[in-house]
């Protein structure tokens, strides 16, 4: 699972998880465990939703949040 932070047209971002990232021919991202980047409920959702559908015309741009089995990456550099 990846978690996305999703930027929707006149929208406040949204976190949710996909099994996979979207493929450049895809039409439209099925996400699950839409929330808030706070973590709360978004208010246009009912609360027992768990997976939606967005189409790719309403999205401005998608982030990949990082996962706990990435390495974290040390630079050195100098004051």
């Amino acid at each position: 699972m990846q978690t996305l932070l999703i930027h929707i047209s006149n929208e406040e971002p949204i976190l949710a998880e996909v099994e996979e990232l979207p493929a450049q021919s895809d039409q439209v991202i099925y996400c699950t465990n839409p929330r808030r980047r706070d973590g709360k409920d978004l208010h246009y959702l009912l609360p027992e939703v768990q997976t939606i559908i967005l189409p790719w015309w309403r999205i401005n741009f998608v982030e990949v949040m990082p996962t706990g089995e990435e390495e974290e990456i040390v630079a050195f550099y100098r004051d």
